[in-house]
């Protein structure tokens, strides 16, 4: 080992090692025992610039480190350039090499001082002592940067719920919520008796079932009311004539919050939880989900979804933001919350255009497409519109006759979404431009254009127009649309190399050395979390979704589909996925601080202003943007 002039005295201030080790994770959730069992073991060695630590030559590995002063860089040799490549840099308060220590065998990466560098040490047998007794540390020799992103979703939480209170996660799986024998009939028993089978078990809903215990329909004291109301039908009516068919179901093991969030998109409060060959064996009501928790998802959603006023709408909005921190303080991550914005968001869309049918309805079927963050369902507070309109020429009319009816309406809506809170596109990216108010033969010819003529501004439209989907109106054609464009996509090996290429461009804000790199002289000290943080997530696994034929336009979905076909490594899109929920949670809890001030929601933050887990954890979360970028510039030799 080149290190020949280290100390390895034994430090006598216990308590200055135990104070620094409170500084950084995961001493710092570790108990005072354990850290001074550290602190007694530790001894600290000195290592002059360039001098080897660790080698992979010096056998099995029998001490544990971490960096008190300056960096250590790894590196490991690339046969192909016949050269030393550096595969990470880590600095004050991190740890190596745990895998090897773990592994009992020898690093694979040479590990080297990044000029001159203190790190505290323990040997091996310290070592087990606390990987045995203390389990915050052997939960982070275990899994490592994800039990660290475990204690920033906590904090979150935590503070989330200073105002609010405990109750039960929203992870918890439905089996815990469900009502055990819920009440069933046959389809053909009389309303008055199924009403009377309710009444006497004190329950809102009963569950119409076949023989086999299938679910067929489900009859609530709401249906009651408006079969009542509106005068169809007898009490003696049969309950298969006024029963909802085919009721939504869900498998015991999803949990609350997939629950919510159909309650939240289709305005209904009862789902039935059914075993794998679709048995019914319980019942979800909202007020199950949410009577230890005042979470007003489902309600929000509905208010939003009835509202007969614009201004209704517009007052409404104002709630989304106290939700989100009621979300997060229930146990919601960052990326159940954005779904949660974008769930109310699709709500508020149809409703506008609901609104807008009613007073003025231009007579044409259409489906309203949206692009984007709001296509990934990955919107959070600060938003703006990226829409379109598809639609499928009537046989008596021109694609331009139909656009002069649609126009004026879509001119309408988008004002209207405006007045809500999603401002106007500054580049037009919306229905009431003519050139995205296509038919879908003209929509299918624009992609054609689209793909075939790869020009600079096109692969600027690529994020935007190849992440879509439908929010109102019928799904098949833009089904049978983004069935031809992928099919295209994958073809077209060229145009995936200049997709690529241009999802390059987004660089994680890292400089060679693992300190941040800022935006530029105006923002000093500022990061954008958007641009610089999750872009270079989104762009590079559309590239591998396009690519290898998957539909889903979320970026967290995309993961799990490419990890599905093999195209990811399990491990990798699991770091992939939470260090891009990573910064999305700090993104969030931005906003929320803005929010909070009154200032105006931007992307901007200083990571001076974090403290220092966040601050590893943001720098950790850069680094997994760069792995995957480099595996995109491997696949596509660029």
């Amino acid at each position: 080992m080149a290190a020949a002039n280290q100390d390895t005295s034994r430090p006598q201030n216990t308590r200055a090692i135990m104070t620094f080790l409170r500084e950084h994770a995961p001493f710092s959730s570790m108990d005072d025992t354990h850290l001074a069992h550290f602190a007694e073991h530790a001894t600290l060695r000195f290592y002059a610039d360039e001098d080897v630590v660790l080698s992979p030559d010096d056998g099995v590995v029998k001490r544990f480190y971490i960096v008190k002063q300056g960096r250590i860089r790894g590196e490991r040799h690339n046969e192909k350039e016949d050269r030393a490549e550096t595969t990470f840099e880590i600095s004050q308060g991190e740890c190596f090499p745990l895998a090897a220590l773990i592994g009992e065998r020898p690093t694979r990466t040479l590990h080297r001082a990044s000029g001159d560098t203190f790190c505290l040490s323990i040997e091996q047998k310290a070592f087990i002592t606390l990987f045995s007794e203390s389990e915050p540390f052997r939960d982070f020799c275990l899994r490592g940067v994800s039990s660290l992103l475990d204690q920033v979703n906590q904090r979150i939480q935590s503070k989330a719920m200073a105002s609010i209170g405990s109750s039960n996660s929203l992870d918890t799986p439905l089996e815990r919520y469900a009502l055990r024998n819920p009440i069933v009939c046959s389809p053909d028993l009389p309303v008055r008796k199924a009403v009377a089978r309710m009444h006497e078990n004190n329950v809102g809903s009963i569950i119409i079932t076949d023989d086999n215990r299938h679910p067929k329909g489900i009859f609530t004291l709401r249906d009651l009311r408006t079969m009542i109301a509106e005068e169809r039908g007898p009490l003696d009516t049969p309950i298969r004539q006024v029963m909802t068919a085919d009721p939504c179901c869900l498998p015991s093991t999803a949990d609350a919050f997939e629950a919510a969030m159909l309650m939240a998109e289709h305005h209904f409060a009862h789902l039935c939880v059914v075993d794998d060959e679709n048995h019914l064996i319980g019942v979800v009501s909202e007020r199950d989900l949410f009577s230890l928790q005042r979470v007003d998802l489902v309600n929000l959603a509905r208010t939003i979804g009835t509202a007969t006023h614009l201004r209704t709408l517009v007052s409404l909005r104002t709630d989304v933001s106290r939700l989100v921190d009621s979300m997060l303080a229930h146990g919601a991550d960052s990326g159940q919350v954005v779904k949660i914005i974008t769930t109310l968001n699709d709500v508020t869309v149809r409703r506008v255009l609901e609104l807008n049918l009613k007073k003025n309805d231009p007579g044409i079927p259409f489906t309203w497409l949206t692009f984007g963050s709001e296509g990934r369902q990955e919107q959070t507070l600060l938003t703006d519109q990226d829409n379109g309109i598809l639609f499928e020429t009537p046989e008596d009319m021109t694609e331009d006759q139909v656009r002069e009816k649609l126009l004026p309406f879509a001119r309408k809506v988008n004002d209207e979404l405006a007045e809500c809170g999603f401002t106007l596109c500054k580049g037009n990216i919306m229905a009431s431009n003519p050139k995205l108010c296509l038919s879908d033969r003209e929509w299918d010819e624009w992609f054609v254009r689209f793909i075939d003529a790869s020009t600079p501004q096109n692969l600027v439209y690529s994020s935007i127009f190849l992440d879509m989907r439908s929010v109102f109106g019928p799904t098949e054609p833009l089904h049978r649309l983004l069935e031809k464009v992928l099919d295209r996509i994958r073809k077209n090996a060229l145009f995936q190399k200049m997709l690529a290429g241009n999802a390059l461009q987004r660089k994680p804000p890292l400089t060679m050395f693992r300190n941040f790199r800022y935006l530029n002289d105006e923002k000093k000290h500022s990061l954008d979390l958007k641009r610089q943080g999750l872009a270079p997530f989104v762009e590079s696994v559309r590239v591998f979704a396009l690519a290898h034929g998957v539909e889903a336009a979320n970026t967290l979905e995309r993961m799990d589909a490419l990890s599905r076909k093999g195209v990811f490594d399990a491990k990798d899109a699991n770091a992939w996925k939470e260090a891009y929920s990573l910064i999305q949670a700090i993104r969030m809890r931005a906003h929320q601080e803005m929010l909070d001030r009154g200032e105006e929601l931007t992307n901007y933050i200083d990571p001076d202003d974090l403290n220092p887990l966040d601050r590893r954890i943001l720098r950790e979360s850069f680094r997994q943007a760069q792995r995957l970028q480099q595996k995109l510039e491997v696949t596509y030799q660029l």
